[in-house]
């Protein structure tokens, strides 16, 4: 009689660090941070934003690391996380002042972006879409009395953001959106559809984008969920950021008041205001991933043996390794050049783009590597670096693929424009 195996479980059962003795030994600790920086990037931090960088590096390794592949196979969020980052505080921008927020360089904002997308792709991008993209456009684009009203509730996490621009038609082209908004008396009325906004499916507040039907200009509004005319749907089969919750959704005679439009935004170059400072905390969350998948490959590399000898001592794992390390370093430098460059006043619009198009490039290639110098074990998810790599496929097209920033910089450098 043939004896059947044992159902499986749970996550954990069918783990590498379940297998058999020889590959338990490689995944120990194997994404806990080696502190690679080659270059002595922290040599340029201030005391608060080495505080704020150890601060987040410990929690990201205590809270987020042991559970993150079992949430990211399913395709859920751990809300019960979310209370737990509220405590760290750590919400807060160069611009955001004091409202409810906690006051930091643009640099510490970058690295706690670095620090979250170093553990994991997807809790960095729920926290910058709730931070860098919903809370930006009313900080950027709305009154003070908004500001007042909206933000303090989101910094201590107790209100959540989304943020509404792209379209089903409308990704790289957002700048002809199709969603409609016509004032009637104190009120407006929206109507249209978006897709892929992060943390639309359960969000508090979405900040949606739509044209007024008068002047044909792109104003934004602060949607709350419990409107009727506002619903959206999660999307599914997605294999990057899995644990976000993406949404596609549906605009049926959605009615905000006036004070719900953000009373600074008046055409779609005021949208780019918002994407400028996106696009730099996409350049840091791209630097994590390199640097997580670096770090994964030369642990793996120091403890996988072959042909009776560790693999680092190859030259063409060793030529891979300093491949990795020259990008990933090369993007730390972008990384905090541009924040400093954010806190001096002096960053421009096509100084993100370039950072954008240059580190999510570089960090899929280095992740892309990783995966390599792991072999077999690198399609595991407990060893981390599959759900990086697919993670940095999102980076690279959202926020402006790459292709789209490099038209930017290249129509800034050459005077000519390649798109409409």
């Amino acid at each position: 009689m043939t004896t059947m195996p044992t159902p499986l479980s749970s996550f954990e059962t069918r783990g590498a660090k379940d297998a058999d003795p020889a590959t338990a030994s490689l995944v120990g600790d194997i994404g806990v941070a080696r502190e690679t920086d080659y270059f002595l990037m922290a040599d340029q931090l201030t005391d608060p934003e080495k505080a704020i960088f150890a601060e987040v590096r410990a929690f990201g390794e205590a809270e987020i690391l042991p559970m993150v592949n079992e949430y990211w196979e399913r395709g859920e969020f751990p809300f019960d996380l979310i209370p737990k980052l509220a405590r760290l505080n750590i919400i807060g921008d160069y611009n955001l002042g004091d409202r409810g927020c906690t006051p930091m360089s643009a640099v510490a904002a970058g690295l706690v972006t670095y620090e979250l997308s170093r553990i994991d792709g997807s809790m960095a991008t729920f926290f910058a879409v709730h931070l860098g993209l919903a809370m930006q456009s009313i900080n950027i684009l709305g009154s003070e009395e908004q500001r007042q009203r909206y933000l303090p509730a989101m910094a201590r996490l107790e209100k959540i953001g989304a943020f509404a621009l792209t379209e089903p038609e409308h990704g790289s082209d957002a700048v002809i959106l199709e969603a409609t908004a016509e004032r009637q008396g104190d009120e407006w009325v929206l109507n249209g559809r978006k897709r892929w906004p992060g943390n639309a499916v359960w969000c508090d507040y979405i900040v949606v984008y739509a044209r007024d039907t008068a002047d044909n200009q792109v104003k934004a509004f602060v949607v709350e969920k419990e409107n009727p005319g506002y619903a959206a749907t999660k999307i599914g089969g997605k294999m990057s950021l899995r644990m976000v919750q993406n949404a596609d959704i549906t605009l049926t005679d959605c009615r905000v008041s006036e004070d719900a439009r953000l009373q600074n935004c008046n055409s779609f170059k005021d949208v780019g205001k918002v994407l400028a400072g996106t696009r730099n905390s996409v350049a840091w969350g791209s630097a994590g991933h390199a640097v997580a998948a670096y770090d994964i490959a030369l642990n793996y590399a120091l403890r996988r043996r072959q042909f009776g000898r560790a693999i680092a001592r190859t030259q063409v794992i060793q030529s891979m390794l300093v491949e990795m390390l020259g990008d990933l370093t090369s993007m730390q430098l972008y990384a905090i050049r541009m924040a400093r460059l954010i806190d001096d006043g002096k960053a421009e619009e096509t100084m993100a783009a370039l950072a954008k198009y240059y580190c999510t490039v570089k960090g899929r290639n280095v992740c892309r590597l990783a995966r390599d110098v792991l072999g077999g074990n690198g399609v595991l998810l407990d060893f981390h670096v599959m759900r990086h790599l697919c993670d940095m496929e999102a980076l690279v097209t959202y926020e402006g693929t790459a292709e789209i920033q490099s038209l930017i910089v290249g129509r800034h450098i050459t005077g000519q424009s390649a798109f409409s």
